[in-house]
């Protein structure tokens, strides 16, 4: 794509799409001072976000404080720190499925008591 028809995502400062901008506009936008750029690894213009209103910036500088959903769980052969696939195959390479193990897990914990 030629860098005169290149269209750049522009976000609220809440995440919600607004649209796109063309890759002048969104220069233009950024020395102004209006919004905050987003770059790509290689350095190449990916996003840009509309500042809050109090003119921070839109994107948090550290994650949310709350409910952690992840932890570490200890096995006899050591820690858990992988999300695991429900469906694979065993050590002797039979397929296998624990979908509907998990799913009866998951629906367990959803009545309410």
């Amino acid at each position: 794509m030629s860098s005169k028809n290149q269209q750049i995502p522009l976000y609220a400062p809440d995440g919600r799409s607004l649209g796109f901008r063309a890759l002048d506009a969104a220069k233009r936008l950024i020395e102004g001072g209006f919004v905050k750029p987003s770059y790509g690894r290689k350095g190449h213009l990916k996003a840009i976000w509309l500042r809050r209103e109090d003119g921070s910036s839109p994107v948090e500088a550290r994650a949310r404080v709350g409910t952690h959903y992840s932890f570490i769980e200890n096995l006899e052969h050591g820690r858990c720190w992988k999300l695991r696939r429900l469906d694979g195959k065993d050590e002797d390479g039979v397929p296998f499925s624990a979908r509907g193990i998990f799913l009866q897990v998951v629906a367990d914990c959803l009545v309410a008591r």
